[in-house]
């Protein structure tokens, strides 16, 4: 995809699941369509010390791929008791961008509330030790996510992005405030997020992601289909309508932010 003056757009997508088992003999094929849709540059988010690893793998063979490092919130009644040290040792070793994907979950009922916010603490406090960004997980739990994150801020610096955010356009702008950026994935291009999409035309640009999340949440048109980075233009595109820009000054815009949050530097 290109601009006017004929130079590719670049795209990033801020948030990406890529281990072998959701992409089973075609990872190559995914990573090949993402560059010919311009996104060029990935940031793939581990769940669990074994996709972790695979990540971190993955990103030192691959051109633009940079990963982090954490245990979902659904998952930390259920690691193996070596997990979390593995996992920490990833992260110490700089072989990593961000710390997570971390968080609480009230919608599912996996894991205690107890032992969410645990995990979610040992998190956000190697992020702050070792100068990293989080990657935030909330669903139904924005409240107690940002107050965690407020109480943490008054201990030190603290940023990252509430990944595949559903907030209101209040809870957005506390989390901005905050020092923390929101990224959108493609349920933000679904017919019944008017909502979502007028939330997302109040999010300072410099604070705005666009994500997949893929293998999950595939935007409209591709509804139904295994999601891939390539697919995050049309998020894109639909945020670029919403918030009345072109699509090259968000591509533009979001790549920056993405650059600047994980790579801590201009791009």
């Amino acid at each position: 995809m290109k601009r006017p003056d004929g130079q590719p757009m670049d795209f990033y997508d801020s948030h990406c699941h890529l281990d072998p088992l959701r992409y089973s003999g075609d990872l190559e094929d995914v990573l090949t369509r993402a560059r010919a849709a311009g996104v060029s540059r990935l940031t793939v988010i581990g769940t669990r010390a074994a996709d972790s690893e695979a990540a971190a793998n993955l990103c030192e063979k691959e051109t633009g791929l940079v990963s982090a490092a954490g245990i979902h919130p659904n998952d930390v009644a259920e690691i193996e008791p070596n997990e979390w040290d593995r996992v920490t040792r990833l992260i110490v070793s700089g072989r990593v961008a961000a710390v997570g994907e971390t968080g609480l979950d009230w919608f599912r009922d996996t894991a205690g509330r107890d032992v969410q916010r645990d995990f979610f603490d040992r998190h956000i406090r190697l992020a702050q030790k070792l100068g990293l960004p989080l990657v935030i997980h909330c669903r139904e739990s924005i409240r107690d996510v940002l107050d965690t994150l407020s109480g943490a801020c008054r201990h030190g610096p603290l940023t990252g992005v509430l990944h595949s955010f559903t907030g209101t356009v209040e809870e957005a702008a506390e989390a901005v405030e905050l020092g923390f950026y929101l990224g959108f994935a493609g349920m933000v291009t679904f017919r019944s997020a008017d909502a979502l999409r007028q939330v997302a035309t109040t999010v300072p640009a410099d604070r705005l992601l666009i994500e997949t999340d893929s293998p999950f949440l595939s935007p409209e048109p591709l509804r139904g289909r295994r999601n891939e980075p390539a697919h995050v233009i049309h998020t894109a595109r639909c945020l670029a309508i919403a918030r009345g820009e072109s699509l090259e000054h968000l591509a533009a815009t979001t790549t920056a932010n993405a650059c600047r949050l994980f790579l801590r530097q201009e791009c």
